[in-house]
């Protein structure tokens, strides 16, 4: 059995594939994030997508699926890859991809396009408990999407134009319709983009503290997921914690944060390889 494999992770979401090409040597347990790509949807078949995205990873790194790749694990809407050895739950994943960046964090808060999800860890990425918002998209990472495109801006530009709010005002938040009225609102009040958008990501950053409150979370706390790239939406939720002195909590993200489903899904491929690999060599 080959010490170092490589395997590779697919997270499948709404508007975006992520997929990572990882080596993983079994006796150090030393995890290298080898390749990345993402891919927006768009208006074409996610499976093609997908397709694209894994064969851009191959060609790149010169390496052959069928002999090279040892797994390949989906995660989202795993469906969608069909040459997929196995799949596992986002939760699960983003949970271990969480660990991977940040190797003490006690808490990992995947921060998607459809909902946040607040996760207890333990130091293997395992979950032992969790919190997450309900399915309505003014907590989400699609919400913000649909307010920037309407502000005329690109969902990369949000975070830098958040930190340049003096003055920021809060939308509703109870629901997307009603928190997009109050965008339009505010912005035929004159209110400036900065604002408008520090006002938004300060709106979903209490939906964070709200669940790290009702999870009792610990720190460190990992950010991962599309909103963990969002320094705006960082500096948010830093903010609002800061606020209770009582408990100083360490938040952390990293410039890779939406690959933490994917790289989450190829890390447990390569256990769950190395596994099958030890039980055929005990049956031998």
């Amino acid at each position: 059995m080959k010490d170092t494999i490589y395997t590779m992770g697919v997270d499948v979401g709404g508007s975006y594939v992520k997929a990572v090409l990882m080596s993983y040597n079994h006796k150090t347990q030393d995890h290298k994030l080898v390749d990345k790509q993402t891919e927006k949807i768009r208006k074409r078949d996610p499976k093609d997508v997908v397709v694209e995205a894994v064969d851009t990873l191959l060609e790149r790194n010169k390496l052959s699926y069928d002999k090279d790749i040892a797994y390949l694990a989906s995660t989202g809407e795993g469906e969608m890859v069909q040459r997929k050895t196995g799949h596992f739950y986002s939760m699960t994943s983003h949970a271990r991809g969480g660990i991977f960046f940040v190797s003490n964090a006690k808490t990992v808060v995947d921060m998607g396009g459809l909902y946040v999800r607040a996760i207890k860890v333990d130091s293997r990425g395992k979950v032992i408990d969790y919190k997450m918002t309900g399915q309505c998209a003014s907590g989400s990472g699609q919400f913000i999407e649909n307010i920037s495109r309407y502000l005329g801006l690109a969902i990369e530009e949000v975070g830098a134009m958040s930190l340049k709010a003096d003055n920021p005002e809060v939308p509703s938040g109870i629901c997307a319709v009603l928190a997009e009225t109050d965008v339009i609102n505010l912005v035929s009040k004159g209110l400036s983009t900065p604002n408008i958008v520090k006002g938004i990501n300060i709106s979903i950053a209490q939906r964070v503290i709200k669940l790290l409150g009702s999870l009792r979370a610990e720190g460190p706390i990992a950010l991962v997921g599309g909103m963990g790239m969002n320094a705006g939406m960082i500096q948010a939720i830093e903010e609002l914690s800061s606020e209770n002195k009582k408990a100083k909590i360490e938040f952390i993200a990293n410039p890779d944060a939406i690959y933490s489903g994917a790289i989450g899904a190829a890390l447990w491929g390569g256990f769950r390889y190395h596994k099958l690999k030890e039980k055929e060599a005990v049956a031998v």
